[in-house]
């Protein structure tokens, strides 16, 4: 055995490590603690660990792999990932970032931890996120503030901030999150990482979480390992209410494949009249002419985002606080207002929330495959705020009844394609020249993974982003 010393393997490059008995499963977990240990403390990714448990596990499976034939070991036998503080993992406590729910142990295990599980996976600690996670940044009153890890000074965005700064500084390979409207995609853009939204119902999940808007998903370095993950996680669910289509194929076998000549949409403008900021409009310039060069076809397209998605978007993320059995009075500022707003909308009232957004989605989508088979998009409008400022602006605005305008502009770009159920992933094609990752943002046809997979293998080859490691 060896040493496992790099901090920047991909979670299949750690795989292939541990199959191949380059490294075991548990050197690959003592690194993994003892990274924890030295950079956590700088950018609090890390709220809860299970150091012993899944070092045992990890013992356990350098035992298995040392007696067995590697090729019946599972896809990602012995990589550790954490998990996000939103998800429930059968006897682990999870708090959801807040004080008003006690640190009891789950009874049950959501789907996609399940999965990770027979994936091959260690499960080794929980990530930071909001306070029941409906804002752009990992900062709640019981944990603290995540940090970014390319500038401490900045968020690592949100809600997934927690799992995004950890892979960003080296600790993990592989992280999970979730993203309910842009929950995974910003902060893979804050912190220089590959994050895809996958289509509505391609993994499985309990419930369907804000009408199936809500979907899990990891934070990674690469596209080939996002692939392999979501081979290793998606569907079909016979019980589920959302199925999406069965692949052709293995998403794996995507990622490098060619994708033949796209006609792709540039969206260089955001809904609403937001500005966006001079450092994303660079970066779809820079991702525009690396797709020229490609062969596709390109042309400006806009979208039709109105300020009718609004009111009903929120009447659907606030009513997701019905699942939680909390102490309220505990709650956070924005989440008592939040909590109150849903309070105010009648069954009636929600359903036809619901309704409106199907058939504003509907103009939405209905130039994707007629007019465009892909579109491009800047992943945020504005570059990730300091440290503390979201917090403090949703606290404020509980108060003063303004809304948070820093979430607004994280968000405007990602949520439409929760609420369409649409697949779109978010690439580190750019940095300022400050040391700012800039991600960029491609929105496929529904179900329609396996292109994003091929374009973004295309991208990654052509605007290559290994490599960039941050300061930390």
């Amino acid at each position: 055995m060896v040493n496992y010393t790099s901090l920047w393997s991909t979670a299949l490059e750690t795989a292939e490590s541990i199959r191949t008995k380059q490294v075991s499963p548990a050197e690959v977990m003592e690194a993994t603690l003892q990274r924890i240990d030295a950079i956590n403390p700088k950018i609090n990714a890390i709220i809860w660990r299970n150091d012993e448990d899944a070092m045992a596990d990890a013992v356990a499976a350098t035992d298995r792999i040392m007696h067995s034939d590697p090729e019946s070991l599972p896809p990602f036998f012995g990589v550790p990932i954490p998990i996000k503080d939103l998800t429930k993992v059968a006897g682990w406590p999870i708090t959801y970032g807040s004080w008003a729910v006690p640190d009891e142990p789950s009874d049950e295990s959501e789907f996609i931890v399940d999965a990770f599980r027979r994936a091959g996976f260690i499960l080794t600690g929980r990530t930071n996120t909001p306070e029941f996670g409906p804002i752009t940044a990992a900062e709640n009153d019981r944990y603290g503030l995540s940090r970014n890890p390319w500038n401490l000074d900045l968020t690592p965005g949100g809600s997934s901030g927690g799992a995004a700064a950890a892979a960003a500084a080296g600790i993990f390979a592989v992280t999970h999150g979730n993203d309910g409207g842009g929950s995974i995609r910003i902060p893979a853009s804050c912190c220089g990482l590959v994050g895809m939204k996958v289509s509505r119902g391609r993994i499985p999940t309990l419930v369907t979480y804000w009408e199936g808007g809500a979907v899990e998903g990891v934070l990674t370095r690469d596209v080939a390992s996002t692939a392999a993950i979501l081979d290793a996680t998606c569907g079909p669910d016979s019980g589920q209410w959302y199925n999406a289509p069965a692949p052709d194929r293995p998403f794996l076998a995507e990622a490098g494949a060619d994708p033949g000549r796209l006609r792709i949409g540039v969206l260089n403008e955001a809904p609403l009249d937001m500005p966006i900021d001079p450092a994303y409009i660079e970066a779809i310039e820079i991702t525009t002419n690396a797709l020229e060069s490609l062969g596709h076809s390109i042309e400006q397209v806009s979208l039709d985002i109105t300020p009718e998605y609004l009111p009903p978007l929120l009447n659907v993320i606030n009513s997701g606080l019905a699942d939680y059995d909390a102490d309220w009075e505990r709650a956070e500022p924005h989440i008592q207002a939040n909590l109150a707003a849903a309070r105010t909308v009648d069954s009636l009232s929600y359903v036809r929330s619901v309704h409106d957004l199907q058939r504003l989605t509907r103009k939405m989508m209905a130039p994707w495959g007629r007019d465009f088979d892909v579109v491009l998009a800047p992943t945020m409008t504005i570059q990730p705020p300091r440290v503390g400022e979201i917090l403090a602006a949703v606290h404020e605005g509980a108060s003063s009844g303004a809304p948070a305008m820093q979430v607004f502009q994280m968000a405007i770009l990602t949520a439409p394609f929760n609420v369409s159920g649409q697949p779109a992933i978010s690439l580190p094609v750019h940095m300022t020249s400050d040391g700012v990752p800039i991600g960029i943002q491609l929105i496929g046809c529904p179900w329609e993974e396996a292109t994003l997979f091929r374009l973004s293998s295309q991208l990654e080859e052509a605007i290559p982003w290994a490599g960039r490691y941050p300061p930390i």
